[in-house]
């Protein structure tokens, strides 16, 4: 499976689930459109995709799943990037949303995708009720203060002070991660009419270890990037002075960690009954991608 096809699947159905929100106003309409169509890699559905391959699943069962999670991941971006958050003007090398447009419509558009989402679960076809409960108690778990909102939160309280690694994966597992680990779980709740334990079990010890390991590559690149290939401002948590895994265990040992996680991460996969080899592909593409 390779990653072009996914983005232009997941452009079209994000294409058709924003038509069908039935937006009232253009201006947040067009901001909305702005947040999530501006160049994102795909990776989450990406994953979602790849572990329906290895549950022996078709893809057509998780396309409304992957519409909800890059709704919720862009609305997460609009946010941070806001000036009460990280006060970013790029991302992937365009003006921000609060940049293009102003923070008000930020704000709505962020606050319209993350609704929206739970809409177009609610309405996802090919799955049963069952399922769609689960997508939705799953997303909105992983979105909230238990995962995703958990851990900016833990973010912002520790800019400026020391973190231990271990607070610091903490931290990460949450905000980071959290989105990640979603993007393997709604993938098995589409494949999977019933639960399975054992199958999820190592699909989560997969998600959770590439989650830290996308971290791990990221902080490495805001050391090593240059701001025009990162599609963002290099240096900018450092000069937040924002706690990383550079700073912590110094760049050969930040990408030491990348690739243990890595190692783990493709060891999980033994159990799993069908083809995995996107999934472990992918997880080496995160310590080797320069952006």
């Amino acid at each position: 499976m390779n990653l072009a096809p996914v983005q232009q699947r997941v452009a079209d159905h994000i294409e058709k689930s924003l038509a069908a929100l039935g937006i009232v106003d253009p201006r947040l309409a067009e901001a909305m459109h702005y947040g999530v169509m501006n160049g994102g890699k795909r990776l989450r559905p990406f994953l979602m995709y790849a572990t329906m391959d290895a549950l022996n699943a078709s893809h057509a069962l998780a396309d409304e799943a992957a519409v909800a999670l890059e709704m919720v991941h862009s609305y997460s971006l609009v946010h941070d990037d806001l000036p009460a958050m990280d006060d970013d003007d790029l991302r992937r090398g365009k003006p921000t949303t609060h940049i293009a447009y102003d923070e008000a419509t930020a704000i709505l558009a962020g606050d319209a995708l993350l609704n929206g989402a739970y809409e177009v679960l609610a309405d996802a076809s090919g799955l049963t009720d069952s399922q769609r409960l689960r997508l939705i108690r799953g997303l909105g778990r992983a979105a909230g203060a238990a995962g995703m909102v958990g851990g900016q939160a833990i973010d912002i309280a520790h800019v400026g002070k020391a973190m231990t690694v271990e607070q610091l994966e903490r931290m990460h597992s949450h905000k980071t991660g959290a989105l990640i680990r979603a993007a393997v779980a709604m993938g098995a709740a589409c494949a999977l009419p019933e639960p399975h334990a054992e199958y999820e079990a190592a699909l989560d010890t997969y998600a959770r270890a590439v989650g830290l390991a996308f971290q791990v590559q990221d902080d490495i690149l805001d050391v090593e990037g240059d701001t025009e290939t990162l599609g963002k401002q290099q240096g900018a948590d450092l000069a937040l002075n924002k706690p990383t895994y550079p700073a912590l265990l110094g760049l050969d040992g930040a990408r030491a960690r990348a690739e243990a996680l890595v190692e783990e991460a493709c060891a999980a996969l033994a159990p799993l009954p069908g083809d995995t080899s996107t999934l472990r592909s992918l997880a080496q593409y995160i310590i080797a991608r320069d952006h």
